[in-house]
């Protein structure tokens, strides 16, 4: 990556780690070089004096920070996918129930989850594992109205207008999404034949794009005298010359690949949009109510792999980890798989966060529609009368969510844009360059329901498999502020929720830029005009009015 600033981290000591359940517990230890490594190839650590781009200085803070820390064990609930409680950057900080016996069986401080060391899996199985597919929202709507199983949601009840966008979407994307699928089936069928085509010119099957260009203008489609036999057919060489180019060209670079990717296709068609697909049924305990106990205590996912959804929530922790240092816990609560999450599910995290001593609740997921989204409310609610924290990241669609419906929210997206609760940050995603390119091309905006922007461009962060690696979108920008959060409460622990939101949002960089709106096909608008606070998160500008605010308050 270009322009990148190091900084050099005094060192930090850490604690080593006690093994419990498959997850560890404080005790003393040495820090790994991966703080240093995540801190030093990010591009938001330090102000780029060419572009004015956007600044976390923690030595700044360190340096200037009048207070000191007082509560290191400030809790952030991770609402996401398993995570990897293995890795190094990650494992001393799993938040621990000192008040739940490891692996007995037993319910023991009486909370409604049986083994909870380490957190809940609202989707854990029956055989202690968790689901990976499950359907997109509208599919459930339409399962229920054509089942008639709700006499509260009817399409009456439901709008005219709400009805024609669940059908529209639903027959957009099961159209898109099975074409795909028999179109990667004649990938998958023909690849073999493709690769065996090049063979006479590439004996090692060892070629570029490049390379592939060259012979083809020597071999062009529907060039009648190039041509293959294989199995009483002929092959255009030319043909099978771009067939393996565009494959180079989309990732695919192996037959597997390619197999993988029609396995994949095929489970959004045959469980994600499938109306007959009920994933609930294989969830240990009652899972179709808003009540404690179903799912399993199994939190963890260890393997390696880009394509793993449960990559996620072991990339957005490592955020959290950056910016807060070592001075939180992490509560991993899972309730994401391939698929949208439900809102029972949702509404139940929230209420295990706030009852287990969360202070911070990252949210970064999110869908188009929400069957039970009174249910969410209220436990937003909950969450704001005791005083914790919600962020949510804004959503990778590209459209605004003043109009657009995008959930979680703390509006009810009528035409006041009403907020139902004061706990809740929206968050969207900024680039590195301070540009017409400054917000990110797939960052959802709303200058009414996003409350502002943070970076989330090419975030170098933990990968699953005690791995890193660079990823982007408004999921790695809502950690950027979960992080700051539990930074400012570990220094001002008497600072209330709704005193920290204001605290980030005032505290947050103003930019005076035109900017591309994201799916606006080249408009440009002022980046204020793209958020309620119109600015982007500052680490050090927030510690610095927690101090002013703090002081206040002494």
């Amino acid at each position: 990556m270009k322009n990148i600033y190091l900084i050099f981290l005094v060192c930090i000591i850490l604690s080593c780690a006690t093994k419990k359940n498959g997850v560890y517990v404080l005790k003393n230890e040495s820090i790994s070089s991966g703080w240093r490594s995540l801190d030093s190839l990010n591009w938001f650590h330090k102000v780029n004096k060419d572009q004015n781009a956007f600044i976390i200085d923690f030595i700044q803070v360190k340096k200037t920070s009048k207070s000191k820390v007082r509560n290191n064990n400030v809790v952030v609930a991770i609402i996401d996918t398993p995570l990897d409680t293995n890795h190094e950057y990650l494992k001393n900080n799993i938040w621990f129930n000192k008040h739940e016996i490891p692996s007995n069986g037993i319910d023991d401080d009486k909370n409604g989850y049986v083994d909870d060391i380490n957190g809940w899996n609202f989707i854990g199985t029956r055989d202690n594992g968790y689901l990976v597919w499950v359907n997109f929202e509208f599919v459930r709507f339409l399962k229920i109205l054509n089942a008639n199983s709700n006499p509260q949601l009817t399409i009456q009840n439901l709008g005219g207008d709400e009805y024609k966008r669940i059908i529209n979407t639903y027959n957009k994307q099961f159209g898109a999404y099975d074409n795909w699928l028999k179109s990667q089936q004649y990938i998958v069928d023909n690849y073999q034949i493709a690769k065996d085509s090049l063979k006479r010119y590439f004996p090692n099957e060892k070629y570029s794009i490049k390379e592939l260009d060259s012979l083809y203008l020597k071999h062009k489609i529907n060039d009648k005298t190039f041509k293959q036999r294989r199995e009483d057919k002929d092959y255009d060489i030319g043909a099978m010359i771009g067939f393996i180019k565009s494959r180079l060209q989309a990732g695919e670079n192996t037959i597997e690949e390619a197999l993988d990717t029609r396995v994949r296709i095929d489970s959004i068609v045959n469980r994600n949009l499938n109306v007959n697909f009920d994933e609930r049924i294989y969830i240990k305990g009652n899972p179709y109510l808003v009540s404690k106990g179903y799912g399993n205590a199994t939190i963890s996912e260890n393997k390696a792999g880009k394509r793993s959804t449960h990559n996620h929530s072991t990339k957005v922790s490592g955020i959290v980890s950056m910016i807060a240092k070592n001075n939180f816990k992490i509560m991993p609560l899972v309730i994401s798989a391939s698929g949208d999450e439900y809102d029972q599910d949702i509404a139940n995290a929230i209420y295990y966060a706030v009852d287990n001593g969360a202070k911070v609740i990252n949210m970064s997921f999110g869908k188009e529609f929400s069957l039970y989204k009174e249910l969410v409310i209220e436990a937003l609610k909950y969450a704001m009368k005791r005083d914790v924290l919600i962020v949510h990241s804004a959503g990778n669609n590209k459209f605004n969510i003043d109009e657009n419906p995008y959930y979680p929210s703390d509006t009810e997206f009528k035409d006041d844009a009403k907020e139902v609760v004061d706990n809740f940050i929206n968050v969207g995603a900024t680039t590195a360059k301070a540009d017409s390119t400054f917000v990110a091309s797939y960052s959802n905006y709303g200058k009414k329901n996003v409350d502002l922007f943070a970076p989330g461009d090419k975030i170098y962060t933990t990968t699953a498999g005690n791995s890193y690696g660079y990823d982007s979108g408004t999921s790695l920008a809502a950690p950027m502020v979960s992080g700051t959060a539990a930074l400012i409460w570990s220094y001002y622990p008497k600072l209330t929720a709704k005193e920290v939101k204001q605290i980030i949002l005032e505290s947050g960089t103003a930019y005076d830029l035109d900017v591309l709106v994201p799916g606006g096909e080249g408009k440009k608008i002022k980046f204020s005009e793209l958020s309620k606070s119109g600015k982007v998160l500052n680490v050090y500008n927030a510690m610095q009015l927690a101090e002013k605010v703090s002081k206040k308050k002494r």
